[in-house]
């Protein structure tokens, strides 16, 4: 087989996109304005949820969703539940929303928390449970809100890596109390870099909208001032200025019109671009067993649809090779790899202050050091599908004989 180029993501700019951009340019309206507010309308439509919040990035989405707790009486030391393995945006944004992270070991063969670690962690300052769909696997929702209706706990759904997920027929985003989405340029859907917080509660979405920008009094879902430059009733009151009233601690994070630009034309193509995707992750992993035991990866359930994200692929005990020689292999033959994140709080130094030591996680540990994944993307087809299955035989062929 002669050799493809496979690179790990891409973007889908469609001819809209460009339209719409140029729309938003001419007005000189660029900042978060009414491309915003239809964006938050359609991706909210697209998951069947009431509300969708906007902002910067999927680091902003995770830390707003969980900043929202100070306004139910969380403190610094108020702790949320996460799992151990995680691109490292999940610790941070923990952080970033002023709590205090509580990590938990994940399942090895789903690569996602660990659901029977999870009440264990539960204390008297536990606020938040907050599940990671890895890879877009669903984490074990229905055990995860059993547990925190028990404790009376908020579950936010980080669901960066998500779209196109269903867990017993309930897409990523609407089956907890919020979701928090990446929109980031490698994602199914794309607003170059950006984020989006989906929730059931009008209130949560007041609080978010305050809290993306400064953390001041206005909450509409699409400001006057904003998006049509008009005169807005509710502006002053009690002989203040809302707009410089600041009732919450906020962030700066607001999306702006160019990227929710993109973002709409996203949607429109969302069908398209998820069934492509979707295809070949399918088409890979319903070859993956022939490479057992050396390697393994996710796997589909009967219950749910894995959103097509990327391709994990673990290196097993029973290997001969390590992750680095097989990732330098298909990289050399064309393959673009990640590595599976890290154990959060043990293999990065940044979480080093907790004061976390090695082998306490010793699954999300394993993965860190032996796990890479690879792109499914919907500029990639069938033949790159094979061509990498075809490497991984090979390499195995004469590492394994």
């Amino acid at each position: 087989m002669s050799k493809m180029t496979v690179p790990f993501g891409t973007i889908s700019i469609p001819p809209r996109a460009r339209t719409l951009i140029n729309e938003a340019l001419d007005a000189k309206r660029v900042s978060c304005g009414r491309f915003v507010r239809q964006f938050e309308q359609g991706f909210a439509e697209l998951l069947g949820v009431p509300h969708a919040v906007a902002v910067a990035t999927g680091t902003d989405a995770d830390a707003l969703a969980l900043a929202l707790l100070h306004d139910y009486g969380a403190t610094p030391e108020s702790e949320v539940i996460i799992p151990s393995l995680s691109f490292v945006a999940t610790g941070n944004a923990v952080l970033h929303a002023r709590l205090t992270p509580k990590f938990v070991d994940i399942d090895r063969k789903t690569l996602n928390i660990d659901v029977s670690r999870i009440e264990e962690a539960v204390t008297e300052r536990t606020k938040a449970i907050m599940p990671v769909h890895l890879m877009g696997k669903p984490a074990e929702m229905d055990t995860i809100m059993d547990i925190a209706a028990r404790h009376g706990l908020t579950v936010v759904e980080d669901a960066a890596e998500a779209h196109g997920m269903l867990y017993k027929g309930r897409p990523a985003g609407s089956i907890g109390h919020l979701g928090a989405f990446s929109l980031y340029v490698a994602h199914i859907i794309s607003t170059i870099e950006g984020g989006v917080i989906t929730c059931r509660s009008e209130e949560h979405a007041e609080i978010l909208i305050s809290l993306r920008s400064h953390g001041r009094a206005c909450s509409c879902p699409s400001c006057v001032l904003s998006t049509t430059q008009t005169y807005c009733p509710k502006r002053f009151k009690d002989g203040q200025d809302i707009r410089f009233t600041f009732p919450r601690v906020g962030y700066s994070c607001k999306m702006n019109e160019l990227e929710a630009a993109v973002g709409l034309a996203n949607i429109d193509a969302y069908e398209d671009i998820v069934n492509t995707r979707y295809a070949n992750l399918k088409y890979v992993l319903d070859r993956f067993d022939r490479f057992a035991p050396f390697l393994s990866t996710i796997s589909e359930e009967p219950w749910e649809k894995i959103g097509p994200h990327a391709i994990p692929v673990v290196v097993n005990e029973a290997a001969s090779f390590t992750r680095d020689e097989l990732a330098a292999y298909l990289e050399q033959n064309g393959v673009e790899t990640r590595t599976l994140f890290a154990s959060m709080p043990t293999q990065c130094p940044g979480f080093a202050y907790l004061g976390h030591r090695p082998g306490e996680f010793p699954v999300a540990e394993y993965m860190g050091k032996n796990g890479l994944h690879i792109g499914c993307h919907h500029d990639l087809g069938i033949a790159e599908m094979e061509y990498f299955l075809h490497l991984l035989e090979k390499f195995l062929t004469a590492r394994q004989s």
